[in-house]
């Protein structure tokens, strides 16, 4: 009789030990398919109109003087806006010394309103300027955010700027996104008075 007891005991003992094995195993299989199957999340951001006119080196001078113009909180807001962007090359076109006098304290009004004449509300792709454009018999007038207007052109499939000195900038780098607007990058700097 005891060697029937200690029998029932090894095969109970036995199905326990194999019972609770089993439940490991799928516990861990069960823990190792929710470790495999959980992906974090990673957002994904754009950078608005600022940060990628500062990564790109082209538009340095143009950051520097929406920096000293204190515009660029604004510029980084929700917008939209469409802006078109004078390289390095576009400022280097303006006579010489132009650059410096306006980052001065005493020009810093001058410098702002030169600075949102290149700034219009909404976001305008190349595709929507030059629809615009052949809708309006090949002129179409904008009113920026400083509040003067930009008649936009088109010559050779280039969208072409006439501000208000009559002084024109062709559009040389269209639709830069952001996350707050687009960016049009123009090869001259446009004055909203003479």
């Amino acid at each position: 009789m005891k060697l029937v007891k200690t029998f029932a005991a090894v095969v109970l003992f036995g199905l326990v030990a194999t019972s609770c094995k089993k439940e490991t195993t799928e516990t861990t299989e069960t823990t190792t398919d929710t470790i495999t199957t959980v992906e974090p999340e990673v957002a994904v951001t754009t950078p608005n109109i600022v940060e990628v006119a500062s990564g790109n080196e082209n538009f340095s001078t143009l950051v520097a003087a929406v920096t000293a113009a204190g515009l660029g909180e604004t510029l980084s807001g929700e917008g939209p806006f469409t802006v078109f962007a004078p390289t390095n090359d576009a400022f280097a076109k303006l006579p010489a010394g132009t650059v410096e006098t306006l980052l001065k304290a005493e020009n810093i009004e001058k410098l702002k309103s030169i600075l949102t004449y290149h700034v219009v509300s909404g976001k305008f792709d190349a595709a929507t300027v030059i629809d615009a454009i052949k809708t309006n018999n090949n002129k179409y007038t904008v009113t920026t955010v400083q509040g003067a207007k930009i008649d936009l052109s088109l010559k050779d499939d280039k969208v072409i700027l006439t501000d208000a000195t009559g002084a024109t900038s062709t559009v040389v780098m269209p639709d830069v996104a952001a996350s707050n607007g687009i960016i049009h990058a123009i090869d001259a700097v446009v004055m909203p008075t003479k």
